[in-house]
């Protein structure tokens, strides 16, 4: 299959008139002079010193136009660093944040799809499945909905057969509104969430004689299952009781009146994947599960039915006619900040890439990838590594046994960088096998439909595979802009689609790129040591591997660093962050800046007067810009609904602590800007995991 065939099948699957790709560096926009009116910067006295690359020019721009110089950087570096760029940036009505990062996903590819078909074809086909498969939806069909065919087994297993794992996983699943914390107390939230269950069953149907109970009881069911619902803090505090067993033996195991065993097994079916009785089994969160299947015991069909198909409904509101999303919107304002939805393009551009991403990245590569990022990116994890490990070696808390096993695993760090070789090959014999069965022509939401059908039956297959450290995870596909670290295979992934500006270019001041991408790398590579990757040795087994005294000391300092996050305030909303929730991001931040500063400096030493400085920045020295280039790629301004989200849910800090936490703690960012400990960016009592 030729690369253009390869399109046309994906044209096919959303009956795409057009895919086009907008990369970041292939956009050139209105540039403005590198002084501004309101900023007199100084002049080098020489310009020997001086890089005018067009390159340089353009990142002296972006960070001239982000840096506020009326800011103090030993006070507050987020807002030095990113505070005009915050006052000149309009948060799209689409989206509750904007950032750079954020842009460069949206940048990296457009495509347009036929609206007119998805008004035409309406919401037929979802209504469909629901009473042909799943049973219907009581809600519609107010007191002629029946009990009598209701099964619960076979709801769960239909739903299963499109990817939906709702309440049951092998452990708990998700929740609509995300968090416990949203359902404990009535708000403005809970108030819009019960609204839009009304409103969409509403538009989708005419009996409305039980649609306000049925609407209270879907609500109080979910409200019940999320009083035992594991916060992320609480599973990662309690991933010990994860127990693993046989198949054979999972009845025993998880002993309550729902067949889970049963419903385990058909679910394998659907990928024609029989279980075997020695097949080993791992359940979390059994707590939750016991507790959860004594609230299905006791609720009734109707409410069970109707919670199931209303989760199957929500995920699907953004497939349906515009009359339909709009209703989704209108919680979407007040749940997420959002004023409008986000555009068409951009979803299908995201689910094209999530379903099908080596097939984009196969065109994305062959047109847009530079083949010099391979080769520096490597020196850099090199370099990088070799700068962690020269912290492991400095490590006063350490004792023999657990350093050495430690060094040996940063050693044994494998990496993807960019893409898997075949993707630049001429042969698309891989292609054509992995996506076969990915041929559609018919409607938008048959074939979104047809596809979580594929991908439910590929995840159950994933079982009978042989196993491959070398293999690429489908959710580092190369087109994705972001970074991983697998504990599994003790592996970093860097796929193309982040190696562009601001993150990396091949032709910007090695400060610049260790700044960005650097800082990236040296982040993955501290997962491996941080609270969960700490847990895994260097073959990717979960075993003790270190000392009880020195886990004892590990805990100590990731104490300083929980107490150090926990204690940041986001003013905007007058809220707590939790260091408890981000503590793994935080260690990796705090190490991942120290280990790429380090290996530029030690780069530096080696290459003397290569690094130019940026015109119109020349005041500041290249370990200065190597910070404040860190710092740009966290600049943010957000929604108060999205500062809340993300301080309830993501194990990621919010940008902000992300750069004045590490740099606070950091001796060499104090040394670069002057700073003293006690000044509001630069703490006394540091903490340092790494």
């Amino acid at each position: 299959m030729t690369p253009t065939k390869l399109l046309g099948r994906l044209v096919g699957i959303f009956v795409i008139t057009t895919i086009v790709f907008i990369i970041l560096y292939g956009v050139e926009k209105t540039r403005k002079t590198i002084t501004t009116e309101n900023r007199t910067l100084p002049l080098a006295t020489t310009t020997d010193d001086v890089c005018f690359t067009p390159y340089c020019v353009k990142a002296a721009n972006y960070l001239i136009e982000s840096i506020d110089e009326t800011v103090e950087p030993c006070e507050d570096f987020f807002h030095f660093a990113c505070g005009t760029w915050i006052k000149n940036t309009r948060i799209p009505d689409d989206v509750s944040a904007q950032s750079p990062f954020n842009l460069l996903r949206t940048q990296l590819y457009y495509n347009v799809i036929d609206e007119a078909d998805i008004e035409a074809t309406g919401v037929d086909p979802i209504l469909s499945l629901v009473n042909t498969e799943l049973g219907g939806w009581p809600i519609l069909q107010g007191s002629s909905w029946s009990s009598s065919t209701f099964d619960l087994s076979n709801l769960f297993l239909k739903l299963r057969k499109y990817a939906y794992n709702i309440i049951y996983r092998i452990g708990q699943s998700d929740l609509a509104l995300g968090q416990k914390q949203y359902y404990a107390n009535e708000t403005n939230i809970t108030i819009a969430y019960r609204q839009l269950i009304r409103e969409l069953a509403m538009a989708l149907g005419n009996d409305t004689s039980m649609i306000d109970q049925d609407v209270n009881d879907i609500f109080e069911f979910e409200k019940n299952i999320s009083k035992y619902h594991w916060t992320d803090d609480e599973q990662r505090a309690r991933y010990d009781e994860t127990v693993r067993t046989t198949f054979n033996n999972l009845s025993l195991t998880f002993n309550t009146t729902f067949d889970f065993t049963d419903y385990v097994r058909r679910s394998y079916l659907l990928g024609n994947v029989t279980l075997q009785d020695t097949d080993v089994v791992a359940i979390s969160e059994i707590e939750y599960l016991n507790n959860v299947s004594l609230i299905l015991q006791r609720a009734s069909p109707r409410t069970i039915q109707n919670y199931m198909v209303w989760r199957f409904i929500l995920s699907r509101t953004s497939d349906m006619p515009q009359h339909i999303r709009i209703i989704r919107q209108r919680f979407d304002r007040i749940f997420r900040g959002t004023n409008t939805e986000r555009p068409r393009t951009a979803r299908c551009g995201s689910f094209v890439n999530r379903i099908l991403g080596f097939a984009v990245s196969k065109l994305y590569i062959k047109k847009y990838f530079d083949e010099n990022a391979f080769n520096e990116s490597l020196e850099m994890i090199n370099n990088i590594r070799d700068a962690f490990i020269e912290m492991l070696q400095g490590s006063t808390w350490m004792d023999v046994e657990s350093k050495t096993k430690a060094i040996e695993k940063a050693k044994s760090i494998d990496q993807h960088i960019g893409y898997p070789d075949y993707l630049a090959s001429d042969n698309n014999t891989k292609l054509d096998k992995d996506y076969a069965e990915y041929t559609f022509n018919s409607s938008y939401i048959r074939n979104i439909l047809k596809l979580l059908e594929i991908f439910a039956k590929e995840n159950f297959q994933l079982l009978r595979k042989p196993v491959d450290k070398k293999d690429w995870d489908e959710y580092s596909a190369p087109s994705v802009v972001n970074a991983f670290y697998d504990p599994s295979t003790n592996r970093i992934s860097f796929p193309a689609g982040i190696l562009q500006i601001p993150f990396f270019n091949k032709d910007a001041p090695k400060y610049l790129n260790y700044g960005g991408i650097g800082y990236v790398i040296g982040h993955e590579v501290t997962h491996g040591f941080d609270d969960t990757g700490r847990q895994f040795d260097k073959d990717g087994n979960r075993i003790p591997w270190w000392t009880e005294e020195t886990i004892k000391k590990f805990n100590e300092r990731k104490t300083c660093i929980i107490n150090q996050y926990s204690n940041y305030t986001v003013t905007q909303i007058d809220m707590q962050a939790d260091g408890n929730l981000t503590q793994g991001e935080d260690i990796a931040d705090n190490g991942g800046l120290r280990g790429a500063f380090f290996a530029y400096q030690k780069w530096a030493a080696n290459n003397k007067n290569v690094d130019k400085r940026l015109p119109g920045l020349q005041k500041y020295s290249s370990e200065q810009l190597f910070f404040i280039n860190y710092a740009y790629n966290w600049c943010i301004k957000m929604t108060n609904a999205y500062a809340v989200n993300r301080l309830r849910i993501d194990v990621h800090s919010l940008d902000q602590f992300r750069v004045t936490g590490p740099t606070s703690n950091f001796d060499e960012f104090d040394r670069a800007f002057g700073c003293t400990p006690g000044q509001g960016n630069s703490r006394k009592d540091k903490c340092s995991v790494w």
